[in-house]
């Protein structure tokens, strides 16, 4: 017969290990289930927002056409007059109170706000990302000089935008994503 006495105390621990490994996953697996509770609930939330922006657009006026940045660096001109929708685009930078330039890569497109979000003080964040409903409109010298004239725009901010062929007057303006911090 084998002889214990050097093990006469001591605590058989592969039970104890066993218990706290399956306490362990079953922790693991309620947080997980959790996790995809709350990602589900993300989820339909944000397609609610997004069905209501589409009825509240479709409400308030004509449908506007879904372009992509390609469009715009293509056919501005072809545009003009309709109501266009572009989405997920980087603010380049600022145009004093009335607007904003996109970051496409064919180089900067202008966005001015209407005078209704000038009006309520709109402000996009530079390097934010941003979805925009508005009208195409071509650009004419009158047009910078009204805005400078009006206040919203610097005279150095009139002399780059009157260089804009086309722009977007926007009548809605939505950030997607804000700046990364630090910026």
């Amino acid at each position: 017969m084998a002889e214990n006495a050097s093990r006469r105390g001591a605590v058989d621990m592969g039970m104890i290990m066993m218990l706290l490994a399956f306490a362990v996953i079953a922790g693991f697996v309620f947080w997980l289930r959790s996790q995809a509770a709350s990602e589900r609930a993300m989820e339909i939330r944000e397609d609610s927002i997004q069905a209501a922006q589409d009825s509240a657009d479709m409400a308030s006026g004509p449908a506007a056409r879904t372009i992509t940045p390609a469009d715009i660096q293509t056919n501005p001109e072809g545009m003009v007059g309709e109501t266009v929708r572009i989405a997920d685009v980087k603010v380049n930078s600022r145009l004093g109170q009335k607007g904003f330039w996109l970051d496409l890569d064919s180089g900067p497109f202008l966005v001015a706000l209407s005078d209704s979000l000038v009006a309520d003080s709109i402000s996009v964040p530079v390097e934010s990302t941003v979805a925009v409903t508005g009208t195409m409109r071509a650009m004419n010298d009158s047009t910078a000089a009204a805005w400078h004239d009006g206040g919203t725009i610097s005279e150095g901010d009139q002399l780059a935008a009157s260089f804009a062929s086309n722009y977007i007057e926007a009548s809605r303006v939505q950030v997607t994503q804000t700046a990364p911090s630090g910026n």
